[in-house]
């Protein structure tokens, strides 16, 4: 649990827990999806946006503990209102798949949470043939988000409520390739560091919410679209580095965030009052912070859209 931290301008801090930033806020009416659902902070944001009387959509990629989450969210709060809806953010084929399901339901969309994702693991390369972490972390959300967005506007326009995109990035944005994304060598397993993968999947992460932004606000739309680090969290992925998730599982409570202060600034961010028509920000410990200089870069977050465009346009 982590205990040091002052409070920040919103009146939160480091300590903050989820349910203490979204104490007394309506959530009636609300429906979200949160992705990697099925465990850690995104098990506690789904449960905290239940419990606030969001109905939430959990796209996991496995379906069965997906269930067994959502069971033990009902336990506690029977009336929520949860479904859990098959994901795989590393198949842009699973990816459509989500969206089309979705966009057929009738459901509207007015929170969607890019929270999934993986961490350096050794070099490998998703089903479309592009490195994992990329793919999992920043094409498969940039796709999911596109393939989404049509519905998230005409809930807006209907219901005439704000609509909020999060995602979930990292402080892990700092550590990255010298040139941050390497359009060129997306793929090069010769020069592959895992931890510099994961930064650049990061990185991509807060670009994709800055040129995101950019676009609804010269649209016009009432849609937000911010980024975040939900803090240094004792989860599983880590579990690519035994040692250092030793490390982690020995001393970790003592110096890391638990998982409801690791949810905090996702809800924070989807929820609060106080971030309504805030747009194309970075948050950390739920306050606004400061990114790298490549974080907000506007013309390599144009790269990086074109570029991802070109990668997920079905050939």
């Amino acid at each position: 649990m982590w205990i040091f931290g002052r409070k920040g301008p919103s009146g939160f801090s480091a300590c903050s827990t989820a349910e203490e930033v979204t104490k007394g806020i309506d959530g009636t009416g609300l429906t979200a999806i949160v992705t990697g659902a099925s465990s850690g902070i995104g098990t506690e944001t789904t449960r905290v946006l239940a419990l606030h009387g969001v109905r939430v959509v959990m796209a996991v990629r496995n379906t069965d503990t997906g269930r067994k989450a959502k069971e033990a969210i009902l336990k506690e709060i029977p009336n929520a209102k949860i479904d859990v809806m098959e994901l795989d953010l590393s198949s842009m084929a699973s990816v459509r798949r989500f969206a089309s399901e979705y966009n057929s339901s009738g459901l509207p969309l007015n929170l969607l949470i890019n929270n999934a994702g993986v961490m350096a693991p050794p070099f490998m390369l998703s089903q479309d043939n592009i490195e994992l972490q990329f793919a999992t972390n920043h094409l498969g959300h940039f796709l999911l988000t596109k393939l989404l967005l049509e519905t998230m506007k005409n809930t807006a326009r209907e219901s005439h409520k704000e609509g909020r995109i999060v995602n979930v990035s990292s402080e892990g944005h700092r550590f990255v390739y010298r040139e941050g994304i390497r359009f060129d060598k997306i793929n090069d397993e010769s020069s592959y560091t895992s931890i510099y993968a994961y930064g650049q999947s990061k990185l991509a992460n807060i670009l994709h919410a800055n040129e995101l932004s950019r676009r609804l606000k010269e649209e016009g739309v009432e849609i937000t679209a911010n980024s975040l680090h939900p803090g240094a969290i004792a989860t599983n992925l880590m579990r690519h580095h035994s040692l250092i998730d030793g490390i982690v599982k020995m001393f970790g409570k003592y110096v890391l965030k638990n998982v409801p202060q690791g949810a905090a600034t996702t809800c924070y961010v989807a929820l609060h009052p106080q971030v309504k028509g805030v747009s194309g920000e970075y948050f950390l410990d739920s306050n606004v912070s400061k990114p790298t200089s490549l974080a907000k870069d506007a013309e390599l977050a144009k790269k990086l859209w074109d570029f991802s465009l070109s990668l997920t346009d079905p050939k």
